[in-house]
C-alpha cells in the first residue's frame, strides 16, 4: 500500500477533493428540461394558461346557465347581453354563452383530430419514406409533390361535397386525406439525418426490423419538431373550419361551432354586432395562443436556444 514512507511524493486527498468532481446539477429528464426552459418563455406560458382555460370553458361553460344550445325562445330573441342572458341571445332566442361554449367545443375536436390523426399518417409514410430511400422514397415523395401542386383548400371542398357537409367526421376525413402531406416531408427530411446515427446502425447490426426501427427509434426521435409542427397546424385547421361553416360546408344548425356562428351572425352585422364579434374573438385568441405556444415550444426543444 502506498503511504509516505513508501513513496515521498505521495499527498493525501482530502475529504472535499474527493467529491470536487462530482456533478451537481440536479437530475433531469428530456421532459423536465423542456418545461423547464419552456416557464423561462412567459408568452408561451401565458398562451398555454389560456388555452387551458378556454378547454375547461367549453367543458363546463354550457353547463353553468340552465339553457341548451338547441331550444328556440322567439319571446328573447336578439337580446343583448344582460345578466339573464350572458352573450346575449341569437334570432331564435337561444342562448349565445351555450352555443358559443358548445361551438368552441366542436371546432377544438375537429382541429385536434384533424391536426393529430393527419400527422400520425404524415409520420409513419414519411418515416417510411426516409429510411427506405430508393425507387419508394421517390414514389412517395413525387405523389406528395403532385398532391401539394393544388391547394388543399381545394380539395377539402371537393371531398366535403362528395361526403357531405355537416358532420365532425366529415370534416376530419377531409382535412385528414390532405393534412399529412406536410407531416410526410418533414419527417421524412428529419429521418434522412437519423438513420446515419450510431443507435440505428447498432440496432441494425443487432438485428431489428426496419419498422422496428422506424417506430421505435427514428419517430421518437423526431418527435421534438413534430409537436411544434402540430401547434403551428391547429390554428389553420379552425381557420379552415371557420371558413367552411362560413360557406355553408361546415358544421350546420342547429349544431353550432364557432365558424357557424360567425356565419349566422353576419348576416345581421349591422343590428347586433355582439354576435359576430364574441366567436371572432374567440377564434382570433385561440389561434394566437396556439401560434405563441408554437414559437415557445419551438425555442425550448432547440437545444442552441436553451439557456
Amino acid at each position: 500500500m502506498l503511504n509516505r514512507n513508501t513513496c515521498p511524493d505521495f499527498t493525501p486527498i482530502s475529504p472535499d477533493e474527493l467529491t470536487g468532481e462530482e456533478m451537481t446539477r440536479p437530475e433531469t429528464t428530456y421532459f423536465k428540461d423542456v418545461w423547464r426552459n419552456l416557464k423561462k418563455r412567459k408568452t408561451a406560458l401565458a398562451s398555454l394558461f389560456v388555452l387551458a382555460l378556454l378547454v375547461v370553458m367549453v367543458l363546463a361553460g354550457p353547463m353553468m346557465n340552465e339553457y341548451n344550445y338547441y331550444s328556440n325562445d322567439y319571446a328573447a330573441a336578439n337580446q343583448a347581453p344582460s345578466a339573464l342572458h350572458w352573450f346575449g341571445t341569437d334570432t331564435l332566442g337561444r342562448d349565445l354563452w351555450t352555443r358559443v361554449w358548445v361551438g368552441g367545443r366542436v371546432s377544438l375536436l375537429i382541429a385536434i383530430l384533424a391536426t393529430v390523426i393527419p400527422y400520425a399518417i404524415g409520420m409513419l409514410i414519411g418515416g417510411i419514406s426516409g429510411y427506405f430511400g430508393g425507387k419508394v422514397d421517390m414514389f412517395i415523395m413525387r405523389l406528395i409533390d403532385v398532391l401539394m401542386g393544388i391547394p388543399s383548400l381545394i380539395y377539402d371542398i371537393l371531398l366535403i361535397m362528395v361526403l357531405g357537409s355537416g358532420s365532425i367526421a366529415t370534416l376530419v376525413i377531409a382535412f385528414t386525406i390532405t393534412g399529412w402531406l406536410g407531416s410526410a416531408r418533414t419527417t421524412r427530411g428529419l429521418v434522412l439525418q437519423l438513420k446515419e446515427r450510431e443507435f440505428v446502425m447498432a440496432s441494425v447490426t443487432l438485428g431489428a426490423s426496419p419498422i422496428r426501427i422506424i417506430l421505435r427509434h427514428l419517430l421518437p426521435n423526431t418527435l421534438g419538431i413534430i409537436v411544434v409542427g402540430m401547434t403551428m397546424t391547429i390554428p389553420s385547421v379552425i381557420f379552415a373550419e371557420a371558413f367552411l361553416s362560413f360557406i355553408g360546408l361546415g358544421i350546420t344548425p342547429p349544431n353550432p361551432s364557432w365558424g357557424q356562428l360567425i356565419k349566422e351572425a353576419s348576416e345581421v352585422f349591422k343590428q347586433y354586432p355582439y354576435r359576430f364579434i364574441i366567436p371572432c374573438i374567440f377564434v382570433g385568441l385561440t389561434m394566437l395562443c396556439f401560434n405563441l405556444l408554437g414559437d415557445g415550444l419551438r425555442d425550448a426543444l432547440d437545444p442552441r436556444l436553451r439557456s
